[in-house]
């Protein structure tokens, strides 16, 4: 009996799994993106932190001058 040449399963190795992003070209990318808002995430909450320590050091100063 003649070999099947219409059953390829296995042959040319493994492919890796994409994602729908990936598929549509937007894989590298939409990584540089991610990175991008986590860096303004980051410099948001630093600010954030310099003004709550700053609003709490504030207080602590007016406090014995109205006594």
């Amino acid at each position: 009996m003649a070999k099947s040449r219409n059953n390829l399963l296995g042959v040319g190795g493994q492919r890796k799994k994409l994602s729908r992003a990936e598929q549509q070209g937007a894989g590298p990318a939409r990584d540089n993106d991610r990175k991008a808002a986590e860096d303004k995430k980051q410099e948001l909450v630093r600010k954030m932190r310099e003004r709550a320590a700053g609003a709490e050091a504030a207080p602590a100063q007016d406090a014995p001058a109205e006594s």
